[in-house]
């Protein structure tokens, strides 16, 4: 299927690309080689080929969820300064001063 130069200067135009006369005639030729391999593969037939998602046999990579317990309050708060505990919370320096 071969495609003609004036169909190349309208898709540039729709897509407000300027293209030269080399361009031009240089995706002429480019894209009815393209289209006419396309066409040669509407041909193959593939009737006897099963749908699939995927050439390679990926299997998932993601380890399943377990639901393993946490730190506790203590552990969590074990390496927190002494005087910068308040109960179950970190105390921090005041670095935001009010207007």
């Amino acid at each position: 299927m071969p495609i003609d130069r004036a169909t190349i200067v309208h898709v540039a135009d729709l897509a407000r690309i300027a293209l030269t006369e080399e361009e031009i005639e240089r995706f002429t030729g480019q894209l009815s080689v393209v289209l006419d391999a396309v066409e040669r593969l509407k041909t193959v037939d593939t009737s006897q080929v099963s749908p699939t998602a995927s050439t390679l046999p990926l299997v998932g990579v993601q380890r399943d969820d377990v639901i393993r317990p946490g730190l506790t309050t203590d552990e969590a708060l074990a390496n927190a300064p002494k005087g910068g505990r308040d109960g179950e919370f970190f105390l921090v320096q005041e670095i935001l001063e009010e207007r």
